[in-house]
């Protein structure tokens, strides 16, 4: 069956980990038939989560995507991982929805990496509400996970439903729109069963029912007139209402619920089919021809535009990429530009996907999510047309890697092969970075944590039988200079025939950190022809490449050429190179030469009883605090650590918080380092240049 715009909606489930989103996202499928039974997170069977990987860990690793139909609409559902080292996939598929559902632990409340989640969906205007779960559980409390939501989040949550019971007296809900409950069957094997509200929950439903007119009425001002005047609104009118408060983020609502026992399943359904926001109520952003932002907006009369969110690779189908249309169709069996590469596409087989199961269709319209297979071109962020190259996308927009290692093949062998699979992943996962250090001549591959770096090599060593090898990255010091100085070298050879000969004179001094070089000719009279000249720069940047106290790269100095000599036959331009570096290096070396470490913004979000010993650790990694915001029991630290202190971060956080705390971090500028660390270092560079000589 085909579906047009109008018909499509777009749900994705969130949440910290552990909050039960894969359980509900496997119930959904169960409840609207999708499925012919849910199975258990820890089966290792379930919809979402069929890789390797996600079996053996009984987590999800990757964005997982489905669709149901509900009410004559097809309900596209993305299940996403809820460890931040997968946050990438998160990311995807907040960009390919247009609505988001937040899962809470009714044990526990709001986690940290919900709170991180809403402010992703925050800065992205996207409208998004919450599934509380696990009611049937003891220790849940639905009225006070819904004051979490209200205390961390300073919104005024509208609930959709409410819980009947609590703990072992659980029954199911109460669908507050329509009025009527579903009580959980039997176990709970089946789905949810539609009966009248039980007498003593009448009066929460009409107050439950009360505040959400209220908050359709805050959508449309018509409506709130009649309200006003009434008192009351229909069926219809609260459904209107809530559409328009939902698009303008003025209502977040709330939906009661335990997924593994069927209950509060329905009552979301209808939500999803009748009331969440469609596709043509959101706009994308690309950029003009001065790569400026540009509203896109979803329009299914334009002709193709369609961005590919995912890429992934399958043993059977080959490669498969997801893709978003933001307007117009895309068909099988066509043709279309790829604006990113400029080159054409040929579209052969389209697809859309229940986890692993994919069904084959003719077409996508806008607003629809699918897969297009075996592209030999395509790549995530790659903008597809029917032909009008101005329109370019906005790439997604990703954090950047927090903890990196250095990475080898056991096996020399192996190295090439290696190199293939990184990429390869990399290209899968646009979180996960890879590439070649010549600096510090190393591999270096980078992600959002040990977790995800970790099952990425070994999927490798166990794919491919590569054994890896892993260590932690050599730092990139600068050197830099604290004084003024100057010297001057001869290079003089006579080998027979023409000799080699030049002399430099040079003067040097420090310029303000971050302004690198600067070459200043300030010879006069002729001493060194202007045709020597730029040897000269060449054999001051052959200096400044390796420095003289760790051989690290030289910055931020000013070089002046005041003085030279040169032969009428035997000089060249190499013996004025050589010449230089040579003057530069003794230069230097009376320069007062220091090292300069690159020093990192650090933000650190954790929990408020984990502040005092995140803070204690970071002034032990010689860090400055810079501030600090708390909100909802979540304390944000933004403090600046020297790079060499960061290298196993997220381990030690990870130790530090039980594993809820997490982090970001870029580089801001390189600071001097000095005494028993700064001779650490060039001790360090020391064996690491003998060990180099050696293989």
């Amino acid at each position: 069956m085909s579906y047009t715009s109008e018909q499509i909606r777009n749900i994705v489930i969130a949440g910290h980990g552990g909050s039960g989103k894969t359980t509900l996202f496997e119930h959904l499928l169960f409840t609207a038939g999708a499925i012919p039974r849910a199975e258990t997170a820890d089966s290792g069977k379930t919809t979402a989560d069929f890789t390797s990987e996600e079996i053996e860990r009984k987590i999800s690793v990757h964005a997982a995507l489905a669709h149901v139909e509900r009410n004559g609409k097809k309900i596209n559902v993305f299940d996403t991982p809820g460890s931040p080292d997968f946050i990438g996939d998160v990311i995807l598929s907040f960009r390919a929805a247009e609505f988001a559902l937040l899962a809470v632990d009714g044990r526990t409340g709001v986690q940290i990496e919900t709170i991180k989640l809403w402010r992703n969906l925050e800065s992205r205007g996207k409208p998004r509400g919450f599934f509380i779960t696990r009611l049937d559980d003891e220790r849940a409390d639905f009225t006070k996970a819904l004051e979490d939501i209200k205390a961390k989040f300073k919104v005024e949550p509208v609930a959709l439903t409410l819980p009947i019971g609590a703990g072992s007296s659980y029954q199911g809900v109460i669908d507050v729109l329509s009025g009527r409950a579903f009580l959980v069957q039997g176990d709970g094997s089946v789905p949810e069963k539609e009966g009248p509200v039980p007498a003593d929950y009448e009066k929460a439903a009409a107050g439950a029912r009360e505040k959400l007119i209220e908050a359709a009425a805050e959508g449309d001002d018509a409506l709130m007139e009649k309200y006003l005047e009434s008192g009351e609104l229909d069926t219809a009118e609260i459904h209107a209402g809530l559409i328009k408060a939902l698009a303008a983020h003025a209502v977040f609502p709330v939906f009661a619920g335990t997924a593994v026992k069927n209950s509060g399943l329905l009552p979301f359904l209808d939500f999803a089919a009748d009331i969440a926001p469609a596709p043509e109520t959101a706009k994308d952003v690309g950029l003009n021809a001065e790569n400026a932002p540009v509203d896109i907006p979803l329009d299914g009369q334009k002709t193709l535009a369609a961005l590919v969110i995912k890429t992934t690779y399958d043993q059977f189908s080959g490669k498969l990429s997801w893709i978003k249309v933001i307007q117009g169709k895309l068909s099988a069996d066509s043709e279309a530009i790829n604006v990113t590469e400029n080159k054409k596409e040929r579209i052969g087989k389209l697809y859309i996907c229940l986890g692993k199961k994919l069904e084959e269709v003719r077409e996508l319209c806008a607003g629809d999510v699918g897969i297009i297979a075996k592209s030999a071109t395509l790549k995530t962020n790659d903008t597809l047309t029917a032909g009008d190259t101005s329109i370019r996308f906005l790439p997604l927009r990703l954090p950047e890697p927090v903890h990196a290692v250095a990475v080898n093949a056991a096996a020399k062998k192996d190295d090439d092969k290696l190199g293939e699979n990184l990429i390869r992943a990399a290209e899968e996962d646009r979180t996960f970075r890879y590439s070649f250090n010549a600096e510090t001549k190393e591999t270096v591959i980078s992600g959002m944590g040990e977790l995800q770096v970790n099952i990425i090599l070994e999927k490798i060593k166990q794919n491919q039988k590569i054994e890896v090898e892993t260590h932690v990255p050599r730092v990139a010091y600068r050197e830099t200079i604290t004084k003024k100085a100057g010297a001057e070298y001869t290079h003089k050879k006579q080998t027979g025939g023409h000799g080699q000969y030049g002399r430099v004179a040079l003067e040097i001094a420090p310029l303000p950190r971050g302004e690198n070089y600067q070459f200043i000719n300030a010879v006069f009279g002729g001493a060194i022809s202007k045709g020597y000249i730029p040897g000269v720069e060449k054999g001051v940047l052959e200096g400044m490449a390796a420095g003289t106290m760790a051989g690290y790269p030289v910055v931020d100095v000013e070089v002046k050429v005041v003085d030279g000599k040169e032969h009428p036959v035997d000089s060249s331009e190499l013996a004025f190179k050589l010449a230089a570096r040579n003057a530069f290096r003794e230069s230097m070396r009376q320069a007062a030469p220091v090292l300069l470490e690159p020093i990192m913004n650090l933000t650190v979000f954790v929990e408020d009883k984990y502040l005092g010993d995140v803070m204690s650790d970071l002034s032990g990694k010689r860090g400055k605090i810079l501030g600090q915001d708390s909100a909802g029991g979540i304390d944000e630290i933004r403090a600046q650590v020297p790079q060499a202190e960061l290298l196993r971060y997220s381990i030690d956080l990870r130790s530090i918080t039980s594993g809820t705390g997490s982090f970001n971090v870029e580089f801001d500028h390189y600071a001097p380092v000095s005494g028993r660390i700064a001779e650490d270092v060039i001790k360090a560079a020391a064996a690491f240049r003998v060990a180099e000589t050696e293989e």
